[in-house]
């Protein structure tokens, strides 16, 4: 089995400045084509540091990709560490310094002194090409790895690792055959308990099971051959039919999905919040296709609402009701007020009308209140156009209580 490295570059990244998102971007593009990694580092800019790196990761792996440190400054070591790891000396490359050159031409400025460095490489490199920014690629061996040494923009190191370094280790190595992810997102399903209901599958050879957690959501993530879609759908239907209450999607988010539906049914939304605070509109019309199918959103002041609020259900009922009117929307959905840890939601349709109270089984913070909040009005949105059951079950939220009044008790 091929074992692969990933090292990233730079006291930006090492002391938490910036995300490392080319690592968890790279190490999910190589699964899906074969090439899964077997550790992940990142070294701060010292040259030790880096030289020390380079040769632990040379002994022990077979391929290795180092992200960042090609820029033009003093502090861009990956090509001096390579060279002196290698035990090469630095040249210069007189084709990158002619792209160089032509670079800043095009923008009508001279070249500064400074990008001379990117055109020095170890002199056994290859360069592995960049055609959107001046930092060199390379590839070259140290000891008996082979090592891919590219810049750490996010756009550059997708392009080069997509155009280039992909297919390179698929000629290299092609033996590998390429995987591909099927996922199932989940809403109110602990993870523990997603593992527990899901460990009495025997998957087959080659297919395994994994797992992302974001609030409030957990991904359920099916991993198998590519060429094998046929059991990959079976297989995902076995872990959906175990799952099935819970999942709010299949292959892209929930709201994704969301909006897919409306647009396809042709439904149209208003909404108006009390304890979410705006969170709700602002996360359903990020989605351009929710965006196109709403109405008016508004943010209630809980002492401004105008309706009595004795009855938080009721209330929840009244301004559902009043908001579907108002907007002449075909559904509405309402966030009510949330005290002592308790909230309503409701959803006003020509059908009838559904409220719920719910209490928070623990404490959060505002921010993933108002999250767990909107994600719970959206699912019980999401089981009405689907044409499920209303009433879902979440292991963060209790129930306190549920109702539905149809149309015709409405208008009697």
């Amino acid at each position: 089995m091929i074992k692969i490295a990933m090292l990233s570059t730079g006291e930006e990244v090492l002391h938490g400045d910036i995300v490392d998102t080319n690592a968890a971007w790279m190490s999910e593009v190589f699964y899906q084509h074969g090439f899964s990694l077997s550790k992940r580092s990142t070294v701060g800019d010292q040259m030790n540091a880096l030289v020390e790196e380079l040769l632990m990761l040379s002994f022990n792996y077979d391929v290795v990709v180092v992200n960042g440190g090609l820029g033009p400054t003093t502090d861009d070591m990956s090509a001096a560490a390579a060279a002196s790891a290698a035990d090469k000396k630095l040249v210069m490359f007189p084709d990158w310094l002619t792209r160089l050159e032509s670079m800043f031409a095009k923008r009508g400025m001279p070249m500064p002194d400074s990008n001379l460095k990117q055109a020095m490489l170890p002199e056994n490199a290859s360069i592995v090409d960049n055609p959107i920014g001046t930092a060199c690629g390379f590839k070259m061996e140290i000891n008996d790895a082979i090592f891919y040494f590219t810049p750490g923009v996010p756009s550059e190191f997708k392009l080069m690792v997509e155009s280039q370094i992909l297919p390179d280790l698929a000629n290299s190595y092609p033996e590998v055959a390429a995987s591909e992810c099927s996922r199932l997102y989940t809403f109110g399903l602990s993870e523990s308990g997603i593992s527990d209901t899901l460990d009495q599958l025997k998957l087959p050879e080659g297919y395994e099971l994994g797992y992302r957690s974001y609030m409030p959501f957990i991904e359920v993530k099916l991993f198998g051959p590519k060429q094998d879609l046929e059991t990959r759908v079976k297989l995902l239907q076995m872990v959906y039919k175990l799952l099935e209450s819970n999942v709010v999607s299949v292959d892209e988010p929930m709201l994704a999905h969301l909006g897919h539906v409306m647009v396809e049914q042709k439904r149209t939304l208003s909404i108006s919040e009390q304890s979410t605070k705006g969170y709700l509109s602002s996360w359903l019309q990020s989605d351009e296709n929710v965006e196109s199918c709403c109405g008016h959103s508004w943010v209630m002041a809980g002492q401004n609402s105008g309706i009595d609020e004795s009855d938080p259900l009721a209330a929840a009922f009244a301004l559902a009701g009043a908001t579907r009117e108002k907007c002449a929307t075909e559904l509405s959905l309402v966030t009510g007020k949330l005290e002592d840890n308790r909230f309503t939601i409701a959803l006003s349709s020509a059908k009838g009308e559904w409220g719920q109270v719910f209490e928070f089984y623990r404490e959060f913070s505002r921010e993933d209140a108002r999250k767990l909040i909107s994600v719970a009005a959206a699912d019980m949105l999401r089981r009405h156009i689907e044409n499920k059951p209303m009433f879902g079950s979440y292991s963060s939220l209790k129930r306190i209580k549920e109702i539905f009044i149809p149309s015709n008790v409405l208008q009697s």
